[in-house]
């Protein structure tokens, strides 16, 4: 089986859809990286998978070899800067087209995800991130029939669950929680995404939903509140066009100055043309994010508890 080479299964899902799974999947992803680990995301979300156009890999297309399919590989290993590597699978690299609709029923969608985790090779990894669609459907049963069934019970560390503050999100991701529950998947803490706006003309953060559902949500259940992520439209910006991002002076998030805009046009315009050139990796890139410093303490968190 592909996943015998795996050290340690995360499940990001949430009840409900919208809510930022693949984003939290990719910031997970390249934070684990950034603390030197290998790291894999498997992309289960059939129907629309966003993994591929997270890391500007949409015109990608899988290999076969005698293994089963090879990932697609986002950036190597760099010794030098402490990064793992990390490999991408998605349903999206096998389409023709980018638009193209999936029309499945249960049962196809079934043998596709029990195709991803038997067929794909994987070489030696510390972390498989799988990103999986909203609400707790056939693709899920299958999942977890299958990692339950043949996932070494040391490698299945557990699950990550994403909600936003409002009540209408923590509703439905109630029933997320109930289905691990049921399932005996371990629920390793909850991520409140969307509590907040990062302006890029200002230094302001200000809350646009309601704050402190998810912690509630998390208490309610006994499981760990991981911690809260506002809206970066700097992030978008990075994974869409490949621009660094900058923040004005006296930008604070959590309390912490975040402020990295050049000093000067000519600076600016330097570090326009190296990320216009491709010269600087995503997972560099990310370091500048504002979502970058919180997530390193989720990441450390999600560790601990894995190795725990």
């Amino acid at each position: 089986m592909s996943l015998a080479r795996i050290k340690h299964i995360i499940l990001v899902l949430s009840g409900k859809g919208g809510v930022g799974k693949s984003s939290v999947t990719t910031q997970l992803a390249l934070s684990l990286s950034l603390a030197g680990h290998s790291v894999c995301i498997l992309d289960v979300d059939l129907t629309g998978p966003s993994i591929p156009r997270m890391f500007g890999l949409e015109d990608a297309k899988v290999t076969q070899a005698p293994g089963g399919w090879l990932p697609i590989t986002v950036h190597d290993a760099d010794s030098s800067n402490g990064i793992g590597s990390l490999r991408v699978m998605s349903l999206g690299f096998l389409l023709p087209g980018r638009g193209d609709a999936v029309v499945w029923r249960g049962p196809k969608k079934t043998a596709m995800v029990r195709q991803f985790l038997s067929d794909v090779y994987w070489e030696e990894t510390d972390y498989l991130l799988i990103d999986t669609p909203p609400g707790t459907s056939d693709e899920h049963i299958s999942l977890a029939e299958t990692l339950l069934q043949k996932a070494r019970p040391d490698q299945l560390a557990g699950a990550v669950v994403v909600t936003t503050p409002q009540a209408v999100s923590t509703a439905d991701v109630r029933k997320e929680l109930n289905f691990c529950a049921k399932t005996g998947i371990r629920v390793l803490g909850v991520v409140e995404n969307m509590c907040g706006y990062v302006c890029p003309n200002c230094s302001e953060c200000t809350n646009l939903f309601s704050s402190g559902g998810g912690e509630v949500m998390a208490n309610e259940f006994g499981v760990r509140f991981l911690g809260r992520l506002p809206i970066d439209p700097q992030f978008s910006i990075m994974i869409e066009t490949g621009r660094r991002p900058t923040y004005p002076e006296g930008t604070l998030i959590n309390g912490q100055d975040i402020a990295t805009a050049p000093a000067n046009t000519s600076s600016a315009q330097i570090v326009a043309e190296a990320d216009k050139k491709h010269e600087a990796p995503l997972v560099q890139k990310y370091r500048h994010c504002s979502l970058a410093p919180i997530f390193g303490k989720i990441t450390a968190d999600v560790i601990s508890l894995v190795q725990a």
